[in-house]
């Protein structure tokens, strides 16, 4: 199955996607009858529906749309990881089995240290009995926050998302390199190939921008840890989805069909269980 791992759906409302800004081309609906298509155009079979809005609310409406359309393979849905109600919640949306997993939005906090307090860490330890893995978000300021969050669950599967979002405008690549190979060097950790080209100059970057980062994440995690996802319709910042794929598959093309398979769809089923 090839598998776009990190896309999101909305109903656009000014006051619920206040990061939105007016006039943005991501200032309107988008829906998965929007998606399919670009799916199809790039051999995707599916894709996996990541939260964009930190309620309870769009985890239940992520849930409904991937019941309507097959080709959501899983939700990685929004809970309050602080919550005394956090196991009631999980016990409700794991009635459905396309959840696979759960996300905060840690690159808003002011704290740099959020993941590691006591609380949020209480609701990591809880997922394990759900069987759910968690997607970190994170900026490169956080990135030592989220090496200690991986040292503290060697069971837990993590995934990073967008690459920590480097400066790749500004081509500054330390500290980000140092502190994902050492985030890398946790096996249970993963890493998506997304999120990439809104952290370039939007509209005005070309392929040999990502290289060196690219480089990096390769050699740090390996094919066997590695995911690609799209970030639409966020990417449409700076890019059509056609080109966001593209980037990533012009790049591992020389590495082989076996990593190619691994890259666009292997590594995201066996990680999600879809």
């Amino acid at each position: 199955m090839r598998l776009d791992a990190h896309q999101h759906f909305w109903r656009y409302d000014p006051a619920e996607y206040a990061w939105i800004e007016p006039g943005s081309p991501l200032a309107a609906d988008y829906l998965p009858t929007d998606l399919s298509a670009e799916l199809k155009r790039c051999d995707l079979d599916g894709c996996i529906a990541v939260q964009a809005r930190q309620t309870l609310e769009e985890t239940r409406w992520l849930l409904e749309l991937a019941e309507q359309d097959a080709f959501i393979r899983g939700v990685v849905g929004w809970v309050d990881l602080r919550s005394p109600q956090l196991e009631r919640q999980l016990e409700e949306f794991t009635q459905n089995v396309k959840l696979v997993g759960v996300r905060h939005v840690v690159q808003d906090e002011i704290d740099d240290n959020f993941m590691l307090g006591h609380q949020f860490q209480d609701g990591i330890r809880a997922l394990s009995q759900f069987d759910l893995t968690y997607d970190i978000l994170v900026y490169p300021r956080q990135l030592p926050a989220a090496i200690r969050l991986a040292e503290n669950f060697p069971d837990q599967p993590f995934v990073l998302d967008h690459i920590a979002k480097p400066f790749i405008k500004d081509a500054v690549l330390e500290p980000w390199a140092s502190e994902i190979r050492d985030l890398a060097s946790h096996s249970h950790v993963m890493c998506k190939l997304s999120g990439m080209i809104t952290e370039a100059k939007h509209r005005h970057w070309k392929p040999a921008d990502f290289v060196p980062y690219l480089d990096v994440i390769l050699h740090a995690f390996t094919p066997e840890r590695l995911m690609f996802g799209s970030d639409w319709p966020v990417a449409l910042l700076s890019g059509s989805y056609e080109e966001t794929y593209r980037l990533v598959a012009d790049y591992i093309k020389p590495l082989g069909d076996d990593v190619e398979r691994k890259i666009f769809g292997e590594n995201a089923c066996r990680f999600y269980g879809v």
